[in-house]
């Protein structure tokens, strides 16, 4: 993990330029003729997985509220679990590898017809896992996980092809995040709920360690050049305490460890504190008038929330984990991965980095969603309400991204 940070820089910086260089690779001779839409990874999966979060969030809403009876596979609050992290999440980490992996290697990724495929394979696991057609389970279960699979075979490909033999690292990652998914299908199988949180919670802490060592690495640069302000240079101790402590906590969700309660508590706290004195060094201030960067601040705030909240769990059990865990996935990763698509989706379709106020809105609105669905839920009984709430607020903030980004997406890079 700590030997990925020089190709998680990489990444990062290929998606925060606005340069031309991408351009030129991606539309070479003959692609021209290539829909725009699967022209480029970043396309299809940012805007499908936007859209999809769209739709999974309305349902969501509507049955918690009374409104729908939805009798997908598993059950409503499996399916609710599982395609937020394994269809929404996913889609976003699969477009930006697929697209970074170009520019680490040289060599074209998937594009087209290809592309295209691999999009339908996505797809139809939500609709299947959405609608049951009378397929056996065995089959929906396949088809689910075969998709990052797949990625892992386009990436190492390429990746072997060059030798760039550190950025394999993310090949085991992704190995791992399928063994999630595994986790909570065969929980699910075997009417075993211990099975299925430990995969959504191995899948969720996975995703937060991506945010940790890449975000991380690049956060203060997109603060610095932001602003007009200092680059931060990281202290060493500190950056190897928050990403060590980051990677056990996610050790121990993804083998099912169990440890004493007070050690876990103290273990995530420990981290929390970490990140928040990461956070506080990155000077957040002076970011108020950039949305693109305190839309980061914004998000990482949530890991640190979200570990601090999960300390006082495992101290007292008198709060669900299953609630405060959405600090991560609500705070965390649904404000990051919201402020990162939009700084993709502005430099590489030929726009400048700058957002306007609908946006900006958006990125407020996805964070306030975390508590709204943490702590409304904490102190009030009206459970249903505040879970209702908290999915017409993401779909607020996803339907701004989507209404504006649509066109973008599905016309030529300007």
């Amino acid at each position: 993990m700590f030997l990925s940070q020089r190709a998680a820089v990489q990444s990062f910086l290929f998606f925060s330029t606005n340069r031309g260089e991408f351009n030129n690779m991606t539309m070479q001779s003959g692609n021209e003729q290539l829909i725009p839409l699967f022209s480029v990874a970043f396309r299809p999966f940012f805007l499908s997985g936007a859209l999809f979060s769209l739709v999974a969030m309305s349902i969501w809403g509507a049955v918690l509220s009374g409104w729908l009876t939805f009798e997908p596979y598993g059950s409503s609050f499996w399916w609710h679990a599982h395609e937020m992290l394994f269809g929404f999440t996913v889609a976003i980490i699969v477009g930006f590898l697929l697209t970074a992996v170009q520019n680490w290697t040289g060599l074209t990724s998937v594009k087209g017809k290809s592309l295209g495929l691999l999009w339908l394979l996505w797809l139809i696991a939500r609709v299947l896992l959405a609608i049951d057609i009378g397929l056996a389970d065995w089959v929906i279960v396949f088809i689910d996980l075969a998709f990052l699979p797949v990625v892992c075979v386009v990436m190492a490909r390429l990746i072997i092809t060059v030798k760039l033999w550190r950025n394999l690292i993310f090949i085991p990652i992704l190995v791992l995040m399928t063994c999630s998914n595994a986790l909570m299908h065969w929980g699910l199988l075997n009417n075993n709920a211990a099975l299925i949180n430990q995969g959504s919670y191995a899948m969720v802490m996975l995703v937060v360690m991506l945010i940790t060592v890449l975000g991380g690495r690049v956060f203060p640069m997109f603060t610095a050049n932001g602003t007009g302000t200092k680059k931060v240079e990281g202290i060493r101790i500190l950056e190897i305490l928050t990403i060590a402590s980051t990677a056990l906590i996610a050790l121990i969700y993804i083998t099912g460890i169990t440890l004493p309660a007070l050690l876990q508590a103290v273990l995530l706290l420990l981290s929390a504190l970490c990140h928040f004195t990461r956070l506080i060094r990155w000077r957040f201030w002076v970011t108020f008038k950039t949305p693109l960067v305190w839309s980061l601040h914004l998000g990482y705030l949530g890991i640190p929330i979200g570990f601090f909240l999960m300390a006082l769990h495992y101290f007292s059990g008198d709060i669900l984990l299953s609630t405060v865990v959405h600090a991560l996935t609500v705070g965390a990763i649904g404000s990051t991965i919201l402020s990162m698509i939009t700084r993709v989706s502005l430099g590489h379709t030929g726009r400048k980095l700058i957002v306007g106020k609908a946006l900006a809105i958006a990125f407020i609105l996805v964070f306030l969603t975390s508590f709204v669905r943490v702590f409304y839920t904490l102190i009030s009984d009206d459970y249903s309400f505040s879970m209702a709430t908290a999915a017409l607020m993401w779909v607020l903030a996803y339907g701004i991204y989507s209404v504006i980004f649509l066109p973008k997406l599905i016309t030529k890079r300007l």
